[in-house]
Formats: C-alpha cells, structure tokens, sequence
C-alpha cells in the first residue's frame, strides 16, 4: 500500500508500527447540527481507507470522535463554540444539560447517516465531553514542560518554544498563514492555541479554573486514549490540515516527547457549484435532502468513489443523477448474473490483482472502480463474475450481495402500457417511449432502461 503522507508530501510505502496491525483516528463531526454531505465525503474516505486495508488483511481499529462541547464556529481562539449556536438556532438556554441532549440528538443522527452509507462503525466513537480529564492530564505535561502560559481567558500553547511547529501545512509563522486566527492582544504569538478556555458560567473544574478544553486538545486527548501517544494514520478534511492538526501534533508531541502520527490523510472538499460546500455558503445539502428527492444514500457512496480523495468533488444535481442511473445498472447486472446457472464459483485471481493495484496505489477507487466495470463487461463466466464482483464490494461498499429481483405484482394496465413502450422504442419511437413512461409513472411505477432491457420499480 502506497499512501500520499501530507506530512511529506510525497506518496510513501506504508509500513505499520506493528506487523498486520493498522491504528487510525479519524475526524468526526461536531454534533451541534445534521452534518451535510461535505462532512460525509472526509467520514466516507476513511471508511474506505479501512476496508482497503482490511481487504489487504490488515486488521485495522479505528476511532472517530464525537465533539460534543468546545469547538468555535472558526478556528479562532474567541467567538461563540457551535454547540451554544445550535442551542441559539433552537431557542433553548445555554447550560451543559442541554448542549449535552442537542449532541446527543445529532449524534444518533450523524449514525444513522454512517449505516444509510454502509460505512463500517469505527470500534470507538468517544464523545469529548466524556474525556475531560485525558485533556487535562496532557495540559498540566505540557505545563511541566514549559510550553504553556496562562492569560485572562485560559490556557494557552506557546508555538515558539517547538521548533518545527507548522510542519504538516508548511506553515510560515512570519507571514500570513495564521491571519485568520483571531486577535488576542496577551498572546505571546498569533499563532499561539488555546488549551483550556476559562468560563465563569459553564464547564468543568481544572487546575486553572472552570471552562472548557480547546477543541485541538479533545483529538489529542481520545486519540492517545484509545491509541496510544503514536500511531498510524490520522485521517481529515484538508481544512483540518494546517491548524487543527497541526495544533494536535505540537501538543500531543510535546507532552509525549514521541512522534504522534506516521500518515497524515486529507480529503479534499465537495464543491458546490465550485465554492466549497458548507452551511455558510447555502449549501446545506444533507443525506436528508437527498432522500427528499428520490436519492439514496448509495447513490453518494458511488458518486464519492468516482472522484479520487485528494481531488475536488464539484455536487450538482446532474452528476447524481448519472451516478443514479450507473448504480442501477450494475446492479441490474448483479441481478441478471444470479439467473444465470452459477456452479461453484471462485474469486478471479488475474481480475483482483489489477484490482488491488489500484488500491493499493494510493486509495484509487476511481480506478478501481473502472477495473471492476471492465469485469462486469468481460467474458469471465457468470460464477466466477459474480463471486469477483461481491469481493470487489468488500471495498466499495455498494451492497451488492443484497441485490436480488424484486417480485412487484404489475397490474395488467401497467403491464399493457410496458408491452406499449417495448414496442415504441423497438421502432425508435422516443417520443412515445417518453410518454408512456410517464403514464406508468402516473400509475406509481419507475422505469429503468439498462443494457437494452426494460426494469420496473414500485415508486
């Protein structure tokens, strides 16, 4: 397996800390809020990420956090956190109580959407509220150190006492790169993090005062739980990369005095209509909405794979659409490859090692993706199609062993105007074809045109 380490900025062999042994944390959402398809995309890619590695026989634990308390709606040090804005948008009073049950409510939410996508459960989802205490112990090591100084409004990281801070973004502390964190005339450097924010109102005890802990300290501090002080990959959106995870590296190494992550993975963001797609942009678009116009959560799983992780993923309707009607014919072919008489079986083997070169090629899915179609349109014989296609889906996740023919009752009114359209479009008849189908719809039945083939579904 060959990975883009965006610590090194190089695609690298990935060699394990512990033989057949995978560890990884992936971002999480902040439940303040349903999370939009922007977010499934980074959740979608380590998702893929795991089986990959799992399908290469690695056994991989993965954890992803749930942050239910501390993270600001930007990556400033000031300003409102996300959870007192949700809490604002609907109208209950700010007290750890509430903030608590909102996050539990997106939480169950945000699972439901990670099963509608056949994403496999992390073994560990923490939530930050429940790891108050891992944040402080890594704060008061970081105290010890001298790397930390206490200001009117909390604790705070000094980057200037750790040389290489910044070195997963390439970021240039005397310049701009730092310019979208917020003003702070007692901080030592711009640059410079909260650990801890004092609160009088809300929080929790710490050695310097009720408050809350920065959101970079909470990954800091479920990770090293959960994993240790090093392990193998970290995985995010690009937006994470130059301060967020740069933030965890310089205090999870500086409390620990070890290397904190060997792969650093970031997905790039879904564009919408070419401008990142986010709440503030109006581009609130959620499994949810999807649904609401006849969309499945696979059809996103099949549009994400056929776009490569570290490219932009521009969402239009359209491009849905198309992966609508592709998703329906392979799985229309899965169906047809059931009727056939299938004998035994095997997995081909000359098939799966173009396969698993695309994979292990930096996770690339659009690749393998086009290696599976060209499978499915090859000779292979139906058994052994079938049995290479169903182990392909172990990374692709498309569900493909539950595919089978539906048995819908066609009323003969549906059925005469089935037999109607056949006939129109054997003359070429578009126009016809096109109105019939309509009428059917009418009727509360969806036509689909695959491979020549005519397919009916109840609406």
């Amino acid at each position: 397996m060959k990975l883009y380490n965006s610590l090194s900025k190089e695609k690298e062999e990935f060699k394990p800390i512990q033989l057949g042994e995978v560890s990884m944390y992936s971002c999480g959402p902040t439940v303040y809020d349903k999370v939009h398809i922007g977010n499934l995309r980074s959740f979608i890619l380590s998702d893929f990420i795991r089986r990959s590695f799992e399908y290469l026989d690695y056994n991989v634990l993965q954890v992803m956090n749930i942050t239910d308390i501390g993270h600001l709606v930007s990556d400033a040090d000031d300003g409102e956190d996300k959870m007192s804005k949700g809490l604002r948008r609907e109208g209950k009073e700010i007290n750890i109580e509430n903030m608590l049950a909102l996050a539990d409510g997106y939480a169950h939410l945000f699972m439901q959407d990670i099963a509608a996508l056949n994403m496999l459960t992390p073994q560990h989802l923490p939530k930050a509220s429940d790891h108050i205490q891992e944040d402080i112990d890594i704060i008061k090591q970081l105290e010890e150190k001298g790397f930390v100084y206490v200001i009117s409004d909390g604790v705070y990281f000094d980057v200037s006492k750790m040389p290489d801070y910044g070195k997963l973004g390439g970021i240039n502390l005397d310049g701009n790169a730092h310019s979208r964190i917020g003003e702070n005339s007692e901080k030592r450097n711009p640059a410079d993090f909260a650990l801890w924010k004092l609160d009088t109102n809300l929080g929790w005890d710490s050695p310097w005062g009720q408050g809350f802990p920065g959101w970079h300290i909470e990954c800091s501090g479920m990770s090293k739980k959960y994993l240790g002080d090093h392990f193998d990959i970290h995985t995010g959106g690009i937006d994470n990369r130059d301060i967020h995870h740069n933030n965890e590296i310089a205090q999870s190494e500086c409390s620990s005095g070890k290397p904190f992550v060997n792969y650093w993975i970031h997905g790039e963001h879904l564009d919408l209509n070419n401008e990142k797609l986010s709440k503030s942009t109006g581009g609130n678009i959620t499994l949810e909405t999807l649904s609401e116009k006849g969309f499945s959560p696979f059809d996103f799983r099949y549009l994400s794979l056929q776009t490569h992780y570290r490219s932009k993923m521009n969402f239009t309707w359209e491009v849905l659409e198309s992966a609508r009607s592709g998703l329906e014919k392979v799985y229309k072919q899965i169906i047809g490859l059931r009727k056939q008489p299938n004998g035994t079986g095997a997995i081909d083997q000359e098939w799966k090692v173009k396969f698993i070169e695309k994979v292990s090629d930096d996770i690339n899915l659009p690749q393998a993706l086009a290696v599976f179609h060209d499978m499915m349109k090859s000779d292979l014989n139906p058994a052994d199609k079938l049995l290479t296609a169903l182990d392909f889906d172990c990374i692709l996740g498309l569900n493909l062993s539950d595919q089978k023919e539906s048995s819908i009752e066609i009323p003969k009114n549906v059925q005469t105007l089935l037999t109607e359209r056949l006939q129109a479009r054997l003359i070429k008849d578009w126009t016809e074809s096109d109105r019939l189908r309509d009428e059917v719809a009418v009727l509360g039945y969806k036509v689909l045109d695959i491979s020549g083939e005519q397919f009916i579904e109840k609406i």
